[in-house]
């Protein structure tokens, strides 16, 4: 396969990669829209975080304090760098989950007479793709706030149809939450193309970047959005560290999501004022050593190169869907097409439930994601009760998806039968 990497070198860096399971099967792994594995430059940050220079960062003048603070920071500029960003744009979250949940409750507590508050007959519009963490925040907030909840449907190709996006995009908008890609579809949305309509109405466009930062090139520059949220556990890094970009200057004015300590610029027995972002709503002792990972993790990716990891990956989104489509009653749940598409491949097998096929596939050392992956509405669109679904990373071969194939082909000869 032609790739600008050498992909035995990056699978050597992943110590998890070298592990027999089920019966002395070697691991496949291919569950990385839920979680990616670590490489030991990742864990190695990690631990030397904890080993030399433990201490609660921005408290505290003692050398540890200034050691952790630098790193905490250090981790902040890379991340800025990687997306085109300015640093203090840049907040640190627990989640993706977390940074959509502060935009949308910075908004429900944003007092009327502000251009940030929502209130009964303005419009939140989202899509049937959506994650539910880019979708049950935004219930919230309609039924906290009285305002409509819309959403753009989707075709049987699995596109967002908008055909019809200035009814739904109209005056009355005041948020537009989609999805960058897809984690079941892999479908890759024009941002840029939703930003125009969005632009118009002078309304908020909040993106999940989950799927689509860890796998190509996202420069914030060229996007033009207000907000964006992903997690470090999708793109290397430890589990525990989320990262909200935002517009410095809507940053700068929204009401703090949570209260409390490092965030408040004075403080008196009645009142509180709060400090300018991104300290506005990183409130409590931040998670120092996830984020010094995160920012190995972002090291590590530009060391291979986001376009590099791109292609790979669309490579073998190729040799899977190419594989799959030949197997007897399996449907692709998706574009078939590598056109604005990521390297996720949903599929269901007429006759056999997705959580039998998952477990078979777990006997041969594969392992993928089933049931409706954080997107109910969307697997109920498509009429099947849950989809197996293969993510892939820039550490899977080609002898990855042909054990797939070959496993997800020995699966269904033995449910239905040849």
């Amino acid at each position: 396969m032609n790739t600008q990497f050498d992909v035995s070198a990056v699978r050597s860096d992943f110590p998890i990669l070298d592990r027999l399971i089920r019966g002395n099967n070697r691991l496949v792994y291919l569950d990385s829209g839920a979680t990616s594995q670590k490489p030991v430059s990742v864990l190695d940050a990690e631990r030397e975080f904890y080993t030399k220079h433990n201490a609660a960062a921005h408290r505290g003048a003692h050398q540890l304090a200034e050691e952790a603070t630098e790193l905490f920071e250090g981790a902040r500029e890379k991340v800025a760098t990687f997306l085109g960003a300015k640093s203090e744009a840049i907040v640190f979250t627990k989640s993706a989950t977390e940074s959509i949940n502060l935009v949308a409750y910075s908004l429900g507590n944003a007092l009327p007479g502000s251009k940030f508050h929502i209130k009964p007959g303005d419009r939140i519009v989202v899509s049937e793709m959506e994650h539910h963490a880019n979708l049950i925040p935004w219930q919230e907030l309609a039924k906290r706030t009285g305002a409509e909840l819309v959403w753009f449907s989707v075709d049987p190709n699995g596109r967002l149809d908008l055909s019809n996006i200035s009814d739904l995009i109209n005056e009355k908008t005041k948020v537009v939450a989609l999805t960058h890609q897809s984690n079941v579809l892999g479908t890759i949305n024009p941002i840029n193309e939703i930003a125009k309509q969005v632009r118009k109405v002078g309304a908020f466009f909040v993106l999940d970047a989950c799927q689509s930062v860890p796998h190509f090139a996202v420069q914030v520059s060229e996007l033009d959005i207000d907000f964006m949220a992903f997690s470090g556990h999708k793109m290397l890094a430890p589990t525990g560290v989320g990262v909200l970009w935002g517009r410095q200057e809507l940053l700068d004015e929204m009401p703090p999501f949570l209260t409390g300590g490092s965030m408040i610029e004075t403080v008196s027995m009645e009142s509180a004022t709060y400090l300018p972002a991104p300290k506005r709503f990183e409130a409590g002792v931040p998670n120092m050593a996830q984020v010094v990972g995160l920012g190995a993790a972002v090291d590590y990716l530009n060391k291979l190169g986001m376009e590099n990891i791109h292609n790979h990956e669309i490579q073998l989104t190729k040799l899977a869907i190419d594989g799959l489509s030949q197997i007897k009653g399996l449907q692709i749940i998706g574009p078939t097409n590598l056109e604005m598409r990521g390297g996720v491949v949903s599929f269901a097998i007429e006759g056999v439930h997705p959580h039998d096929l998952g477990q078979a596939l777990d006997q041969y050392g594969i392992a993928v994601r089933t049931g409706h992956h954080c997107a109910w509405p969307l697997i109920k669109k498509f009429k099947v009760v849950a989809t197996t679904r293969a993510s892939l990373y820039l550490y899977n071969n080609t002898a990855d998806i042909e054990a797939l194939v070959s496993g997800v082909e020995r699966a269904r000869d033995y449910f239905v039968g040849r």
